[in-house]
């Protein structure tokens, strides 16, 4: 009798698991399945019409150089989707992780797709107030992360891969010790966030927004 109580519970655990397995497998791209935010990145030639209040879900910016994709938070939208015109384009998420406790509300996944051989560069931004402590004036200086995401188009079926350390959070040094602090999108301790976004030849980034939370690293 204990036999068969034994084995009806390792079915039952084999059972509850499944779900939860088959939800981080996905469908073999390398993202969890379940509703998401779509959001692609695409490398151009500069447009010049203009994009502002466009709820698409693609981003315009540079084939080559730099491009800076400004942050808002709120519900997931495109601003200003052309990022060619010299004035960045414009995303709204929501704040990540409004504790900043490492744990996040929702995850991002990204992968590189096109021509192979081509690659790209996501770094996230802001402003720091400087030495006086204070937004607005002389001392203020843009910082930039010490962690990037590094998209690049390899041969083969590209898979999505977790990069909410990188996207969702800016490692700076604040206080002066010399080691990078973890600091959520949005948080207090910084103003005016955004994506810096070097291409070299990527045509195509897709991004995805999901429901799912991540433990990321203070360090």
């Amino acid at each position: 009798m204990k036999k068969v109580i034994y084995i009806l519970l390792a079915i039952a655990l084999i059972i509850a698991l499944v779900p939860a397995t088959a939800a981080m497998a996905g469908k073999g791209n390398g993202a969890p399945s379940g509703s998401h935010f779509n959001l692609n990145i695409i490398g151009t030639n500069d447009k010049t019409a203009p994009m502002d209040d466009n709820n698409g879900h693609r981003i315009f910016v540079k084939l080559s150089g730099n491009t800076k994709i400004y942050l808002t938070e709120g519900d997931f939208a495109v601003l200003d989707a052309n990022g060619t015109d010299g004035n960045g384009a414009a995303f709204q998420l929501p704040n990540p992780d409004p504790d900043n406790d490492g744990v996040t509300v929702y995850s991002v996944w990204a992968r590189a797709v096109g021509t192979p051989g081509k690659s790209a560069t996501m770094t996230t931004g802001a402003t720091d107030p400087g030495p006086d402590g204070i937004f607005g004036t002389a001392d203020d200086e843009v910082v930039f992360s010490t962690e990037s995401y590094v998209a690049v188009r390899n041969t083969g079926k590209p898979k999505f891969e977790n990069v909410s350390r990188e996207l969702l959070y800016i490692y700076v040094d604040l206080d002066g010790d010399g080691t990078a602090e973890r600091y959520n999108l949005f948080n207090d301790a910084l103003q005016d966030y955004f994506w810096s976004y070097d291409n070299n030849g990527l045509k195509v980034l897709q991004l995805r927004f999901y429901e799912i939370s991540t433990d990321v690293e203070a360090e």
